[in-house]
C-alpha cells in the first residue's frame, strides 16, 4: 500500500503478474490524429472562451483529438461530435469548481479522458492520474497528453482501479473522479482504497442519482462513507448543469 505521498507523475504504468487481475487488452493501436479525415469539433462555445480564457485552446485542442482520432478508434461516437463540446468537454470541465487549488485526482475508467483530462486542461495546478484497463484507450490517452505538452502534471496508468497494482501506484489522493462508469455501490467500493481520509469521490451521475444513493448506503456504511450531497456544476456555463455525487471517505 502507497504510504499516501503524492507521487510525481510518470509514464504509463502496467501492473506486474500476480498483482492483480491483468489489465484488459483489445484491438491492437490504429492509425493517428496526423493521418485520418473525421469531422472537426467545431470552434469553442462563448461562454467556454470567456470561462476559460487562456486555456480554450489547450482544450480545443484536445476536442479536435476526440473528433478526429477518437471517432477513428471508437472511444467517442460520430454521433456525438456535433454535441462534443456541451455534453462531454463542458459537462467535464464544470468538475473543476468543486477541486481546491493544487490538489491531486485520480480519475477512474477515463476512457477518452473524460472527466480527468478535460479537467486537466483547464486547471493547470491539478496533478491528475487517468486510470483505464484497456490498451487502445491507455495508447489514446499517452498521445494526447503527450500532444498537448501535460505529461509533466498527468499520468496514464493502465489497469483497473481495484488492482492492487494501480493502488499502489496512484497512491492516496484528494479527489477521485467518475464519468459513466458503474454504480455508485461498485464505484465507492473501487474509489476508497485510493482516497486519502477525508477525500472525495465525485461521481457524476444523472436523474438516478438519488436512486443509487439509497441503494448503495449498506455499502457506503461498510466502507465508512458518506454521502454529503449532490452537488450542480456549470449552471452558468452549460444548459443542463452536471449533477455530481459527492461521497467523503471518513475512515482510513
Amino acid at each position: 500500500m502507497s504510504t499516501g505521498e503524492p507521487q510525481t507523475p510518470g509514464p504509463a504504468i502496467v501492473p506486474v503478474p500476480g498483482s492483480g487481475r491483468a489489465p484488459a487488452s483489445d484491438d491492437p493501436p490504429v492509425t493517428s490524429l496526423t493521418t485520418v479525415s473525421a469531422p472537426l469539433a467545431g470552434p469553442p462555445p462563448a461562454a467556454a472562451n470567456a470561462r476559460y480564457a487562456g486555456r480554450v485552446d489547450l482544450l480545443a485542442r484536445y476536442a479536435q483529438w476526440l473528433a478526429d482520432a477518437g471517432t477513428v478508434r471508437g472511444l467517442i461516437g460520430p454521433r456525438e461530435v456535433p454535441r462534443l463540446w456541451e455534453r462531454h468537454l463542458l459537462n467535464s470541465t464544470v468538475l473543476e469548481e468543486l477541486i481546491p487549488p493544487g490538489s491531486r485526482l485520480v480519475d477512474i475508467g477515463s476512457g477518452a479522458g473524460l472527466p480527468g483530462l478535460a479537467v486537466a486542461c483547464v486547471r493547470p495546478d491539478l496533478r491528475v492520474d487517468l486510470v483505464e484497463s484497456l490498451q487502445r484507450r491507455t495508447d489514446f490517452l499517452n498521445e494526447v497528453v503527450a500532444a498537448l505538452d501535460l505529461s509533466d502534471r498527468v499520468r496514464v496508468v493502465r489497469g483497473r482501479a481495484e488492482d492492487k497494482a494501480v493502488i499502489d501506484t496512484v497512491g492516496s489522493a484528494e479527489f477521485v473522479t467518475a464519468r459513466a462508469v458503474a454504480p455508485l455501490d461498485r464505484l465507492a467500493s473501487w474509489a476508497m482504497p485510493l482516497l486519502r481520509r477525508g477525500g472525495h469521490l465525485l461521481a457524476m451521475k444523472g436523474d438516478t442519482a438519488d436512486k443509487e444513493i439509497a441503494a448503495a448506503g449498506p455499502v457506503l456504511r461498510r466502507l465508512r462513507a458518506e454521502v454529503v450531497g449532490i452537488r450542480l456544476c456549470g449552471a452558468e456555463l452549460i444548459d443542463a448543469p452536471a449533477r455530481v455525487v459527492d461521497v467523503v471517505k471518513l475512515g482510513r
